[in-house]
C-alpha cells in the first residue's frame, strides 16, 4: 500500500499530508498520482469546504525525486516532457481548478515543483525556517509545475528572472515581503495557525468562495471588459444565493452568519 500521501478527515476540511519525510517529500510518479487523487476525493466529498496541504518532517517538498525514470540511461534520455504534462502539471491544474480553497503550509524546503505546489495553492503560509527555491538550473533543467507562470504574477518580473537562472532559495520571511506568500510565521505556530485559516474558510460562503477563485484564476488572463462582465455574472449569481441572505441578516442582527453547505 502506497502511503505516500495522507489524508485527514476533518468535519468540513481535508488535511492532505506529502508524506516521504526521508526523501524531503520528493515526489516520483506514484506520489503524483496519489495526490491528485487525493485532491479529486475532497472536491467530491460535499461536506469538505477546504484543504489544507503540507509535508511531513522537515521539508514541504523537494521536488522531483532523481530515480532511474528521469535520468539520462543507455536508451537515451528521459522523456521530461511528458512527464512533466501527465504527473507535475495535473497536480497544478487540480489544485487551480479545484472549487474548494487550499492553503499550504510549507513547514520545510519547496524546491523545484514543490515550489511549483505551493504557489498554485490559494493561500500560503511558511514557517520562516522554510525556503522556496528554482532549483531546476542546478542540474540544467527549466522551470515546470507553472513555476513560470506563477512566479513573474508574484514577485514580478525581474525577481522571478534572477530566481529562474540562478537557483538561489528565497527565505520564507523574503517569500512573504516580496509577495510570493501570505505569511510567514514561527516554526512552532505554523499548523495552528494553517488549521485556523482552514477552520475559517471551511465555514465561509462555500459559493462565493468558488466563485472568488474562478474569477481571479480568470483575471490573469483576460481583458478588463471581459472581467468586468464575468464578474457581473458571478455578482448576479452571489445576490441570488441563500448565503448571501444569511450573510445580510447577520450581519443587520450583529452575530456571525451561518452559511449553507456546498452544493
Amino acid at each position: 500500500m502506497d502511503d505516500s500521501i495522507i489524508t485527514e478527515r476533518h468535519a468540513n476540511w481535508h488535511k492532505i499530508v506529502l508524506n516521504r519525510p526521508d526523501k524531503l517529500n520528493a515526489v516520483n510518479e506514484a506520489m503524483l498520482s496519489a495526490l491528485v487523487d487525493a485532491l479529486e476525493a475532497a472536491a467530491d466529498d460535499t461536506a469538505c469546504r477546504a484543504v489544507l496541504l503540507t509535508g511531513a518532517g522537515r521539508g514541504f517538498c523537494a521536488g522531483q525525486e532523481l530515480g532511474p525514470s528521469v535520468l539520462p540511461g543507455p536508451n537515451g534520455p528521459p522523456d521530461l516532457a511528458t512527464l512533466a504534462d501527465e504527473n507535475h502539471h495535473s497536480v497544478v491544474r487540480t489544485l487551480r481548478d479545484l472549487p474548494i480553497p487550499v492553503v499550504a503550509a510549507v513547514n520545510g524546503v519547496a524546491a523545484g515543483a514543490g515550489a511549483g505546489f505551493a504557489m498554485a495553492c490559494d493561500i500560503v503560509l511558511a514557517a520562516r525556517s522554510a525556503s522556496f527555491m528554482q532549483a531546476f538550473v542546478r542540474i540544467g533543467l527549466v522551470p515546470d509545475s507553472g513555476s513560470s507562470y506563477f512566479l513573474p504574477r508574484l514577485v514580478g518580473e525581474a525577481r522571478a528572472r534572477a530566481l529562474a537562472m540562478l537557483g538561489v532559495p528565497v527565505t520564507a520571511e523574503q517569500a512573504e515581503a516580496w509577495g510570493m506568500i501570505w505569511r510567514a510565521v514561527d516554526d512552532e505556530a505554523l499548523m495552528t495557525e494553517a488549521e485556523k485559516l482552514v477552520g475559517q474558510l471551511a465555514v465561509g460562503p462555500a459559493g462565493a468562495l468558488t466563485q472568488i477563485k474562478a474569477l481571479l484564476n480568470l483575471s490573469l488572463i483576460n481583458d478588463l471588459d471581459t472581467q468586468l462582465d464575468i464578474e457581473r455574472d458571478a455578482q448576479g449569481a452571489a445576490g441570488a444565493s441563500a448565503d448571501f441572505a444569511e450573510g445580510v441578516a447577520a450581519f443587520l442582527a450583529k452575530r456571525r452568519p451561518n452559511f449553507g453547505p456546498r452544493e
